[in-house]
């Protein structure tokens, strides 16, 4: 390698790439040369000064992560009373929010736990800047009030109807069971006036004889 190529490798790497790929792109750009005894000889006499540019990388990447660490992202997204998110967060997503605040760095280099956040709450993301420098940033995930509001309304109004439900349902059975009970009562009485009134015929029967 001639130069940095992202996704690819860095200045005096060296990469096995299909011979398409070099001769079409890499060669004509002069981002990379074939693999020969000349070009590994021009390396060698490039290799100070590429380890330089690599001692400069290194100190930016400090540098860089000194910053990311005083960072704290913020997501606000709509969530269900249980904290479970009507969505996820990527990284692409903390990606696209570093972008605003000045930091180009690939989605790939950015890792979250499980790959993907589905729930509210504090996080710690890694980013991997330059060989084995890393950065480590907060990131908080809060509930859009409005919807937990509403989630929060909903449970209210599902308790509510059967707590009222029950209440009608007791109710009917009372009502129901008053009238049930009157019933035998008439029932009975009816019974009872019977049984009186063949008593009082035998009676009389007896009486007349």
């Amino acid at each position: 390698m001639m130069h940095d190529v992202p996704h690819l490798g860095e200045e005096g790497d060296i990469r096995e790439v299909t011979n398409g790929y070099a001769r079409n792109y890499l060669f004509p750009k002069k981002y990379a040369v074939p693999y020969n005894d000349h070009y590994l000889h021009i390396l060698e006499q490039r290799s100070k000064t590429i380890e330089k540019r690599k001692q400069e990388k290194r100190l930016e990447a400090s540098g860089v992560k000194e910053k990311l660490e005083q960072e704290q992202l913020e997501f606000i997204y709509a969530a269900g009373e249980n904290g479970k998110l009507f969505g996820s967060i990527t990284n692409g997503h903390i990606a696209e929010e570093l972008e605003k605040r000045g930091y180009q760095i690939e989605k790939k280099r950015i890792f979250v736990p499980d790959h993907t956040i589905k729930q509210i709450g504090d996080y710690k993301i890694k980013i991997k800047l330059y060989e084995n420098e890393e950065a480590e940033i907060k990131l908080s995930v809060k509930a859009q009030e409005n919807t937990q509001e509403k989630t929060k309304g909903k449970v209210k109004e599902k308790a509510g109807k059967k707590v009222k439900e029950k209440a009608e349902v007791k109710a009917e059975e009372k009502v129901k069971e008053k009238a049930e009970v009157k019933a035998e009562e008439k029932v009975k009485e009816k019974a009872e006036v019977k049984s009186k009134e063949k008593a009082d015929e035998k009676t009389q029967e007896k009486a007349n004889e």
